[in-house]
């Protein structure tokens, strides 16, 4: 018996079939990477709450027996020995000892009403939906720093409780949440003292903004930072770097860069040629400030800046306004990243008019440390007191109580 043939319509009905399918596979792909993601964000939420009710536990128990010398030590102790024989291993004295630092340094992460209700985490009203921790994280006045939140995990609070001083922890966690940073970018942000290089040029009002709404960007001085933390290139500080390679290595660490930036820069071209009357130029690096809607034009020097160095940038920023800003864009920003300056020079060949849309900030190659920081914090006072010397009162006149 002959074997029946498939028709021609049997046979292309298969592969529509599986176009049909091809959507439905995608819903319920999505379903279930919501699903997955909301199962994480759920077991990382409950194991925060669960550490902060251990450190509570542990706090008070160390309150009620703190006449007692050494009581503290011995109640970590065997507490560390009790909970790793039933529960397993991650129960260290250490450990314990970051629950309770954690309890005292997020009095408030999770509601005093709530947490008394019961001790258990998954009793507790954690549940926060992404859309509304995504209107959290900009700045919704439900959630503020120090409040719990589903976007940052223990191994996140870890880090935040090495930061000892309360405006830079809560700085650091607004924009851990805002910009959905790893652990590993939390740390690097942290040891890199971003908050300190921000703060450099605020005055007190600024500094209180930075501690409870993090950066924002509202003039082109918010963008930049002094000094730009360049350590992930893993370039040695040698006098024989040149340019070529340190723009090279920025490339190959573009994201990397990106985030040292700041939020709202895209790239938009390396060694950009300009020509004017048969002559080329080429800018290092060109970008677009989402935020402040212009061109962000960056020259890389390997040298201490000089008076030249200021003329070919205020050339480049010059010739984009003229030939490449569009309506709609405002004017366009000029940064020169070099190892080295000085701030006199910079004011004396810019004027005020060119100070505000040309920069220059130092780069280094590797974290900065609190002393280096302090020190050019002073720098800068002493430079800003040369700049602006202090008016003093009048001498009063010598009389007979003088």
């Amino acid at each position: 018996m002959p074997t029946p043939s498939i028709s021609s319509s049997t046979r292309t009905a298969k592969p529509g079939r599986a176009k049909a399918a091809q959507p439905l596979f995608s819903r319920v792909r999505e379903i279930l990477d919501t699903a997955r993601a909301g199962v994480a964000r759920t077991v990382n939420t409950t194991q925060v709450a669960a550490n902060w009710l251990i450190g509570r536990e542990i706090v008070e128990e160390e309150q009620r027996g703190q006449r007692r010398a050494g009581y503290g030590a011995r109640l970590l102790a065997d507490l560390s020995t009790r909970l790793n024989a039933e529960f397993g291993r991650g129960y260290s004295v250490d450990n314990l000892e970051a629950f309770r630092q954690f309890y005292l340094d997020y009095p408030q992460l999770i509601s005093e009403t709530a947490s008394r209700k019961s001790t258990t985490p998954t009793a507790l009203p954690l549940q926060v939906s992404s859309e509304t921790s995504s209107r959290k994280s900009e700045g919704d006045t439900d959630w503020c720093p120090g409040a719990l939140h589903p976007s940052l995990s223990w191994s996140h609070y870890r880090q935040l409780l090495r930061v000892a001083r309360p405006e830079a922890r809560a700085f650091y966690e607004i924009e851990a949440i805002r910009n959905a940073w790893s652990v590993r970018e939390l740390q690097r942000q942290t040891a890199s003292l971003l908050y300190d290089r921000l703060a450099k040029s605020k005055d007190k009002k600024g500094l209180m903004r930075l501690a409870t709404h993090g950066q924002e960007v509202m003039q082109p001085l918010d963008v930049l930072k002094d000094p730009v933390v360049i350590e992930f290139l893993g370039l040695p500080e040698s006098p024989r770097l040149v340019e070529s390679k340190l723009e090279q290595a920025l490339i190959d660490n573009l994201q990397t860069f990106l985030l040292e930036l700041g939020k709202g820069f895209a790239f938009v071209s390396r060694q950009e040629r300009i020509t004017i009357d048969g002559d080329h130029f080429y800018i290092d690096l060109v970008f677009y400030h989402a935020v402040l809607k212009c061109y962000v034009l960056i020259d890389l020097k390997v040298g201490k800046l000089t008076h030249g160095d200021l003329g070919q940038i205020q050339f480049y920023v010059n010739y984009y306004d003229r030939e490449r800003r569009t309506e709609g864009d405002n004017p366009t920003l000029g940064v020169i990243l070099c190892p080295d300056k000085n701030d006199a020079v910079v004011k004396y060949t810019l004027g005020e008019q060119q100070e505000r849309n040309i920069f220059a900030s130092r780069y280094q190659l590797h974290l900065p440390t609190e002393q280096e920081l302090e020190r050019e914090l002073r720098r800068e006072i002493r430079q800003l007191s040369v700049a602006t010397p202090l008016k003093m009162p009048p001498r009063k006149k010598a009389g007979p109580d003088a």
